[in-house]
């Protein structure tokens, strides 16, 4: 397996690329009930392949994935072209801690603890009641969990973590 690593200078850490399994992002999106009226974000979105999962197998009204590493957000880009999806799927290249997440009605994200830590507080700020948060591995500091669910495959677990905004922080 090969990992990437993304600079943050300014927060003197890294966020290696590890990109979530087909499968497991297929079970994020079912834990967090994706329908044709929510709009999806995808934080450290990588090759783009949840948002344009929850767009195509889903019927997500919209999805944004948001990724900082330009050689990700053109390979996601030039995948949800091909797919034509360019109306419903759009790839914002930009910080995760900067990008408004106010419209979204589900998130998503596979970060590391301290990334998630800054972003906590950010999401408690924007998310509506009611906006699902679904985590790839790491809990957030400080909110409930709604529903925990592990996944086992022929390498390794995955714990997805679901939290509600308004019950769950």
């Amino acid at each position: 397996m090969i990992y990437w690593s993304v600079p943050f200078p300014e927060l003197n850490f890294s966020v290696p690329y590890v990109p979530t399994p087909m499968h497991v992002a297929r079970k994020m999106l079912e834990l967090a009930g994706v329908g044709p009226d929510d709009v999806v974000y995808d934080l450290g979105s990588g090759d783009g392949r949840i948002p344009i999962l929850a767009v195509e197998e889903f019927g997500a009204k919209k999805a944004v994935g948001v990724e900082i590493r330009n050689d990700l957000v053109q390979i996601a880009r030039e995948e949800v072209s091909k797919r034509g999806l360019e109306g419903r799927v759009e790839i914002v290249r930009g910080d995760v801690l900067e990008v408004p997440v106010h419209e979204a009605t589900v998130v998503t994200m596979f970060l590391l603890p301290d990334l998630m830590e800054m972003l906590r507080r950010k999401l408690e700020r924007e998310l509506k009641p009611g906006a699902r948060v679904v985590s790839h591995e790491y809990p957030m500091a400080k909110w409930r969990p709604k529903k925990v669910v592990r996944i086992e495959d022929e390498h390794m677990f995955h714990t997805l973590i679901l939290y509600v905004a308004g019950e769950s922080f």
